[in-house]
């Protein structure tokens, strides 16, 4: 029996997807708020501004508090010595302010009526001094170089410029501002005393406490190198405190024989000059040497020829073996820094800007070298 075959039913397609609208046809939404974009980086740029005031303002504080630290970092290593010879640290630290406190009070009764009897003679005798400066051979002999008579007229209108009051007092910023510049040096200095004393007497509280923000398997080489940087900030400022010192016992016995005036307060000069790297000596030579001229030119001859004498063998002998275990930078480096130090905080900052650098360059050594030399 003939039977009819029957065709397979069609198997139904599913419908293509259709092009929609919908989020599950295009897939997942991606939705810019420029908005919020927009006020999240305002906000960001607002709190920057704001921390940037912050600091500025805190300029003069965060100066006392680096210049308190860099102090005690510097008398550590007196108070470590002191300890070995079996004296607890609280004596050690106790002896150590007292003989800096005593120093410092020392060379202020020095030093005070030596300015106050200096700048009554000065005022005193200041058109002689003036006279003898003008007709000094030391001038002619400029002026004959130069033709006629400019340095004489020069010497003579700057000296009548400097003898009128109301020239030095705007010169000064006026008495009132000469009289609130000492007042803030001596809080200042009052401060950092302080903060020195707190520093030093809690040195080591501070290390453990900054050791504790490192991973415990990272901090016995954070131990080593923090001990590493506070010893070459010690040693440094040991270093530039006895080039000062040298320079300025030296200077008090060269310019005690020429003759000098006030030369007590010129080699307190020296000192202060010697204790800034690279162009502290250098300015405290010429200081010196300007001073001199009032005693006489050959005076002020003699100082510029042992000063030029004197920054010879303290750049090529005295410095190269004071210094050579404090810090382990680069020349290059050190003019570097000691300019970029100046440039953002002054004396102060080419101080400090040594250390620094020494600082960075260990840290390089023994945490970012290392890091790199695993293979």
């Amino acid at each position: 029996m003939w039977t009819r075959k029957r065709r397979p039913a069609a198997v139904e397609e599913p419908p293509a997807a259709e092009v929609t609208g919908n989020a599950e046809s295009r897939g997942p939404e991606i939705r810019i708020r420029a908005f919020r974009i927009g006020f999240v980086g305002a906000l960001g740029v607002l709190v920057a501004l704001l921390l940037g005031g912050i600091v500025g303002q805190l300029g003069t504080v965060i100066l006392y508090v680096a210049l308190a630290l860099f102090l005690a970092l510097g008398l550590d290593p007196v108070v470590s010595w002191l300890q070995r010879r079996d004296l607890p640290r609280w004596l050690a630290i106790l002896l150590v302010v007292v003989v800096v406190i005593g120093l410092f009070v020392g060379l202020i009764a020095t030093l005070v009526p030596i300015v106050i009897e200096q700048t009554k003679i000065l005022i005193e005798d200041w058109d002689a001094i003036v006279e003898g400066v003008r007709d000094s051979d030391f001038v002619g002999w400029l002026n004959s170089l130069v033709g006629g008579d400019a340095i004489q007229q020069a010497i003579t209108a700057g000296g009548d410029w400097l003898a009128d009051p109301d020239n030095l007092g705007s010169l000064t910023g006026g008495l009132l501002a000469v009289g609130a510049g000492i007042l803030g040096g001596f809080t200042g200095a009052t401060i950092v005393l302080i903060l020195m004393l707190y520093f030093l007497a809690s040195l080591a509280s501070m290390k453990r406490y900054a050791a504790r923000f490192v991973p415990a398997s990272s901090r016995p080489g954070f131990r080593s190198v923090s001990e590493e940087i506070t010893g070459s900030v010690g040693r440094y400022v040991i270093g530039q405190l006895s080039l000062g010192g040298l320079n300025g016992v030296l200077s008090l016995i060269y310019l005690s024989i020429i003759g000098a005036p006030a030369p007590i307060l010129l080699a307190f000069i020296a000192f202060l000059g010697s204790l800034v790297p690279l162009i502290g000596t250098l300015t405290g030579a010429i200081i010196i040497t300007l001073v001199c001229f009032a005693a006489s030119p050959a005076t002020a001859l003699a100082a510029a020829i042992y000063y030029l004498v004197y920054m010879q063998v303290e750049a090529y002998v005295l410095s190269p073996r004071i210094m050579s275990r404090a810090v382990a930078v680069p020349g290059a480096l050190v003019v570097i820094a000691a300019i970029a130090g100046g440039t953002l905080g002054g004396v102060l900052g080419a101080l400090v800007a040594i250390p620094v650098a020494a600082s960075l360059i260990i840290i390089v050594e023994k945490v970012v070298f290392p890091r790199q030399d695993v293979l």
